[in-house]
């Protein structure tokens, strides 16, 4: 794992070309063996004491149960600027991946994988960074553009950039607003769909996330302050 101190440019323009170097390292392939295990990752904020409130839970591919969840609260370094919001979040999320003690084969991050302008988007930054399989789980469109899915859930459509398919916009229950799915690393978009449509129960966001969503909003009794 790389030191959350690394993980924090000095400028924007830095962290801009940090994101032009790390997007060649980003391999869409699928390598990966059996997939027993997803940790769902979210990052939430507490804003009165300037704190990044990174939550991750593994969740059973199987049944969609936890079986572990960490929270981290570290210090905000970065500020808040579109297109760079990974630089503010993945020092937390580091920090909480490397508490975990059960194992796990997939990350299911809150936000955009290659769906990114520069092809960075923080689920594709924290695969590579991590080297492992990552799929982003975004709420809303960064980039790109698509034609609705069906009104059914499971119906999707692609995400296209430039002529580029860059992810599939994904109806995750009847008749609400879709999500935006875009593999990060060690992954496909084909994929990134299938094991995110599996992760689905009767909520918007599929259980990993969702979880994880949840626990990042509030700071349980002897959460762990870095």
């Amino acid at each position: 794992m790389p030191k959350p101190g690394f993980l924090i440019p000095e400028s924007a323009a830095e962290g801009i070309a940090i994101q032009k170097e790390l997007r060649h390292r980003v391999r869409l392939e699928n390598d990966f063996g059996a997939i027993r295990h997803v940790a769902g990752v979210d990052v939430g904020y507490d804003n009165a004491r300037g704190l990044a409130h990174a939550s991750v839970v593994v969740v059973a591919l199987g049944t969609l149960l936890p079986v572990e969840q960490v929270q981290v609260f570290t210090p905000v370094a970065f500020p808040y600027i579109t297109g760079l919001l990974s630089f503010r979040e993945i020092p937390a999320i580091i920090e909480a991946l490397a508490q975990l003690k059960h194992a796990y084969e997939l990350l299911m991050v809150d936000g955009q994988g290659i769906a990114h302008p520069r092809r960075l988007g923080i689920a594709a930054h924290l695969g590579v960074l991590t080297d492992m399989p990552a799929i982003g789980v975004a709420k809303s469109r960064l980039t790109g553009t698509f034609h609705p899915p069906g009104p059914t859930k499971g119906s999707h459509s692609p995400l296209m950039d430039k002529g580029e398919r860059i992810g599939a916009v994904l109806r995750s229950r009847d008749n609400v607003s879709p999500l935006f799915i875009s593999p990060g690393h060690r992954i496909d978009i084909d994929a990134s769909v299938r094991y995110v449509v599996q992760c689905l129960t009767r909520y918007r966001l599929p259980e990993p996330t969702r979880l994880a969503d949840k626990y990042s909003k509030c700071k349980p009794a002897g959460a762990q302050e870095s």
